[in-house]
């Protein structure tokens, strides 16, 4: 509608300033010295959801950070349309690879600069906006529930209970998602999964204290050394996963799927220069977009050990760790391939040292229907603003509440994610295109039209 994009060019300089006003908050859930700064962003959605229109809003108690509701509701016999996002950002380190503050919002090349840009306060504030849009253009064609969170980022410890407790009030028709990429804005993409995550620590012990590296070395197992060796038998030469049944319930993809996800454009060379590296590496006999996307994987994301400050000091660590996930595809359970994780690495602990491995979180892998009311009310958006279909796709990232919020709501969920996967998700200098900003802002009306018109 003519009177949708008229109001968002009209305003589209405050909309960003909005969202730079939120981006300046550091609201880290993983951190405890951050709880303040939590409750602080869960107040400013509040205020700028009320501010877009909806005729409620609150900041909800859960047994950790808070969530925020809000909704605007028109007319209980229209549809209702969930949308899910989260308030709380990764930990912004490390510090000095940033090239810009990263709570300190900044523009440049057209693209803005800030820890939560693309993940996942901007893709929020483009509902919020849409909104806003569609309240001041007295043009609001569904009833919208918003259901923000502040612990995703940390696994969504407390939000199941939340939803479960809650089932009335977050009642809907469907559930709306922008937590997520697409390939580009030429070229249009959707989600039509997600993967799951098994999240692990694991503490190698070997010695009772740190020892003198020249006179215990070569007589005493290096914790750090055991841990590494055991980390690395985790893939065979074909990059092949090699813990016992990792892979007995992974659901197979079928040609005609591999087919259609292949349509998505790719240049290695690209690829590879974008990422600076020289060859890339995955399990054999799977194309790089199959491997983010249809098949699981397993990462070490943390190794520490000894001494790590500036200069050298020759010691021999009692202890080594490491945390480690896994993503996992449809038909994976996350407390079994947990289960798995935690016992192989006890049971392949070399002789010297003692192993303990612990769960930190996981979430399930979700699977969306392309034949769905909502995706096509979605498809049939992003074609109207970008002239073009969007290519179904898999998303290699997580999101753990989908599963939950599907078997407590009773409805299927949309994704409309509007980031790219260049845009530094959990690494310094993350940064979001304003043209996919402001693209999500004309783009998500319309799947609320289409939606209430099927």
């Amino acid at each position: 509608m003519q009177a949708w994009k008229d109001y968002q060019e009209k305003n589209k300089d405050r909309f960003l300033e909005e969202l730079k006003d939120l981006l300046r908050i550091p609201s880290i859930s993983a951190n405890s010295a951050n709880k303040e700064d939590m409750r602080k962003c869960a107040e400013a959605v509040k205020q700028r959801l009320l501010e877009a229109g909806a005729d409620k809003a609150e900041v909800m108690e859960t047994a950790g950070h808070p969530v925020v509701y809000g909704e605007k509701v028109i007319d209980p016999s229209k549809p209702t349309v969930l949308v899910y996002g989260h308030y709380d950002v990764q930990p912004p380190d490390p510090l000095d690879l940033w090239h810009s503050g990263p709570f300190e919002p900044v523009v440049k090349d057209g693209k803005l600069y800030a820890r939560g840009s693309a993940d996942d306060k901007g893709q929020v504030y483009m509902h919020v906006k849409a909104l806003e849009t569609m309240t001041k253009t007295n043009s609001q064609p569904t009833n919208i529930k918003f259901l923000i969170e502040g612990e995703e980022e940390v696994g969504s410890p407390n939000l199941e209970k939340f939803v479960a407790d809650h089932k009335d009030l977050l009642k809907c028709d469907v559930i709306l998602i922008s937590d997520s990429a697409m390939l580009s804005l030429d070229t249009p993409s959707m989600d039509i999964g997600m993967r799951g995550l098994a999240y692990i620590q694991v503490e190698v012990t070997g010695p009772n204290r740190d020892l003198h590296s020249g006179v215990y070395g070569g007589a005493v197992a290096n914790p750090i050394t055991m841990l590494a060796k055991m980390i690395a038998s985790c893939h065979d030469e074909n990059n092949h996963i090699t813990i016992p049944g990792f892979y007995d319930d992974v659901l197979n993809v079928s040609d005609d799927e591999r087919k259609m996800l292949g349509q998505a454009p790719y240049n290695e060379g690209e690829y590879k220069a974008d990422l600076g590296v020289q060859s890339l590496w995955g399990e054999k006999g799977f194309t790089t977009n199959e491997r983010t996307g249809i098949r699981p994987t397993l990462e070490l994301n943390g190794i520490w050990g000894g001494y790590i400050q500036e200069g050298a000091k020759t010691v021999l660590p009692s202890k080594a760790y490491a945390k480690i996930s896994a993503r996992l595809v449809p038909n994976q359970s996350s407390e079994k391939i947990t289960a798995m994780m935690l016992e192989h690495f006890k049971k392949i602990a070399p002789a010297g040292v003692t192993v303990k491995a612990e769960n930190l979180h996981g979430g399930e892998p979700y699977m969306t229907p392309i034949g769905s009311k909502g995706y096509q009310a979605a498809s049939q958006a992003y074609e109207t603003t970008f002239g073009k279909k969007p290519i179904p796709v898999r998303g290699g990232g997580s999101i753990p509440i989908c599963t939950i919020l599907e078997r407590e709501l009773g409805v299927k969920i949309v994704f409309m994610g509007f980031g790219l996967d260049s845009d530094n998700l959990h690494s310094p200098n993350e940064k979001f295109d304003l043209a996919n900003f402001y693209k999500g802002i004309e783009t998500i009306p319309y799947f609320h039209q289409f939606y209430a018109q099927q």
